[in-house]
């Protein structure tokens, strides 16, 4: 059975594997895109504005229209529709189907049959009837081994462990398909800057080709206008492929069609209440409680332990022996693997909190810039409106201001993707 089970997280890890490269590249076509236009603009983009997390309750949960996938409804979408994440749950229903009462009878019936099999065997042809029965030992032992394992509760251990490591690579593959939907949003946002930087790279030429036809610059400033132009626009579509190709995926993962146009709905918001409620001690608890790889590794530690009695331990008369000396170097090595395990998580987590904490400062500052630009827009406007400023220089006060908009959509969707990460962890132990 374990050999089963062994294959069977194989395979998932794979698809995970790939799933996480998938994923990975999607981040960094959205980080190569950004870079582009910064480098077109002059300009960095910053993150930006708060929300609201947690998913809906079974009793308010809505469809997504048609073509169309919410944040809120991608994880019971794919726990639904992928088919790994199916076969997974066929699995661990499979082991939750086992009734121990009944194997422990029909066990202990085969056990009897195969007893009673070899007596009669050795009574009724000695000699030659011990030799046959003789054989039947191996298939005895084997039966009898099950037998004290559901007996001592071991086997019911052993299932429990391999449904909560099912599960755990359930879990994985389901905050995989979030982060690919998190990299499309973003890289969307960078389609939008994009398209407005072109037009305003439009109006540039504009006034260029004005000035060229006057004399007042160079052919040579204009071409180079017009070269940064045809790069920008090849930035936009290769982001526009990269979005496609991403939404494919995700839809793959979600089960829906798969035309690579799937419409994602904005992202949720995180409250100042849920941020008010991290508590990093009994949080950080609560995700050790929760982590499979911590309990992994502590099962690895107590084999360790035993190894380490079954060679006597710490009252092995003989300390000079070779073979305590490995086994005790071999106990204390295990101990600093285990408490190097813990302190990596423990570290992992506690820079998840400190990275929400400095999203909600960053989210902040944006919202203020952003409420700075929009007192600049309008008086610009109202110049406008007197004719003191060009139309142009308005249109250059509304890019800043949707300058400013961006930051606060990206410092939003940071805070957002940090947070949710964080209540992965604390929820199921995951760290991302």
């Amino acid at each position: 059975m374990k050999k089963r089970w062994l294959a069977l997280l194989l395979a998932g890890a794979v698809t995970l594997s790939l799933l996480g490269g998938s994923v990975l590249a999607a981040e960094e076509d959205g980080a190569e895109q950004t870079a582009g236009q910064t480098e077109s603009q002059g300009q960095e983009e910053d993150g930006a504005e708060g929300g609201e997390t947690g998913r809906e309750p079974e009793e308010n949960y809505i469809p997504d229209p048609v073509g169309t996938l919410t944040f809120e409804n991608l994880e019971r979408r794919m726990r639904e529709n992928n088919l790994t994440l199916l076969a997974l749950e066929e699995n661990i229903q499979a082991i939750r189907a086992i009734d121990y009462d009944v194997m422990y009878e029909d066990i202990r019936q085969a056990l009897n049959s195969i007893a009673s099999a070899q007596w009669t065997m050795i009574t009724s042809v000695p000699g030659l009837g011990s030799m046959m029965a003789s054989s039947l030992d191996a298939q005895y032992d084997a039966l009898r081994d099950q037998f004290e394992a559901i007996k001592d509760g071991e086997l019911q251990k052993d299932n429990e462990d391999a449904i909560w490591q099912l599960q755990a690579l359930q879990d994985q593959m389901v905050m995989a398909g979030e982060t690919t939907y998190l990299a499309i949003v973003e890289m969307e946002r960078n389609l939008q800057t994009l398209d407005r930087n072109l037009e305003a790279l439009d109006r540039s030429i504009q006034e260029l080709e004005l000035r060229y036809e006057l004399g007042q610059i160079s052919s040579q400033t204009l071409e180079q206008t017009r070269a940064t132009r045809a790069s920008l626009l090849s930035s936009r579509q290769t982001l526009e492929s990269n979005i496609s190709n991403y939404k494919f995926q995700l839809e793959l993962m979600s089960g829906g069609e798969l035309t690579g146009t799937v419409q994602l709905g904005a992202l949720p918001q995180v409250t100042n209440q849920q941020l008010t409620d991290m508590n990093l001690e009994e949080d950080l608890a609560a995700a050790k409680a929760a982590s499979y790889d911590l309990y992994e590794a502590q099962l690895t530690l107590d084999d360790a332990r035993e190894t380490y009695q079954d060679a006597g331990g710490d009252g092995y008369y003989n300390k000079d022996n070779y073979e305590w000396q490995t086994a005790n170097h071999q106990w204390k090595a295990a101990q600093y693997t285990y408490d190097a395990a813990v302190q990596n998580f423990e570290t992992a987590f506690r820079t998840l909190y400190l990275q929400v904490k400095d999203c909600k400062q960053v989210l902040d500052a944006a919202g203020t810039a952003l409420a700075v630009e929009r007192d600049n827009y309008a008086v610009v406007q109202l110049k406008y409106e007197q004719e003191s400023v060009s139309y142009n220089e308005l249109l250059d006060a509304q890019d800043t201001l949707d300058e400013a908009q961006d930051a606060v959509d990206a410092a939003e969707g940071d805070l957002f993707s940090a947070y949710h990460t964080y209540r992965w962890a604390v929820d199921h132990g995951i760290l991302n």
